[in-house]
């Protein structure tokens, strides 16, 4: 049976929030927040795929053009293919050929990209002006943060680096206000907290807000 599960992508100090429908039985993720150093994290056009028979199910090869890259520039400075597992019903993700720009997450294995359903993966033009801009410039001051999801009244943060996420409370999850507008980042005292404004050259916080 599908049902919801909240993810936390950590993606390079990329936090990013998205739940997506899985079979429970094969791609069950808990809630977490994933290392920072183990992501590349990409803008591109996929324009072509292969089905490779290797392991037991498949695996899908896409092709991409490369449009920028965000993180991952320690691990390979150039990415030409994503791979994913060929089925969805085994976390496998589905990419349109020759439509979109996508903002692909993966982990870097031996060389190669590898994403799924608890990776996030999105349009390009699907993503707000806040997490664009926070792609480039805000996230990655996140990368020590975690996030709490709040699934019903009352909850709160037990720890300073921990952000507490509301979204289910008022949109089922992702795409909720909060996420589509909001960081998580560390201040300078240590304390996370959720951030919508401006960073100053010297990446010292100017103004938080929460949400």
């Amino acid at each position: 049976i599908a049902k919801k599960r909240h993810k936390i992508l950590n993606a390079s100090g990329f936090l990013l929030l998205l739940s997506v429908h899985v079979t429970q039985a094969v791609c069950t993720i808990l809630t977490r927040t994933y290392s920072c150093a183990l992501f590349a994290v990409i803008r591109a056009k996929v324009v072509g795929k292969k089905p490779l028979k290797d392991g037991p199910f498949g695996t899908m090869r896409y092709t991409v053009k490369q449009m920028k890259m965000y993180k991952g520039f320690n691990k390979m400075q150039h990415v030409q293919h994503i791979y994913t597992d060929a089925s969805e019903s085994l976390c496998g993700v589905k990419f349109e050929i020759n439509k979109y720009q996508y903002l692909i997450t993966g982990r870097v294995y031996d060389g190669k990209v590898y994403t799924g359903l608890c990776n996030f993966n999105e349009r390009w033009e699907r993503l707000s002006l806040a997490q664009k801009k926070g792609i480039n410039h805000r996230y990655q001051l996140g990368c020590n943060c975690r996030i709490k999801p709040c699934h019903y009244l009352p909850c709160f943060v037990t720890s300073k680096n921990e952000c507490l996420w509301t979204d289910m409370l008022s949109h089922f999850g992702y795409p909720g206000y909060q996420s589509r507008h909001y960081a998580c980042i560390q201040q300078k005292e240590g304390y996370c907290s959720w951030y919508r404004g401006m960073i100053s050259r010297d990446k010292t916080i100017v103004n938080t807000t929460d949400p």
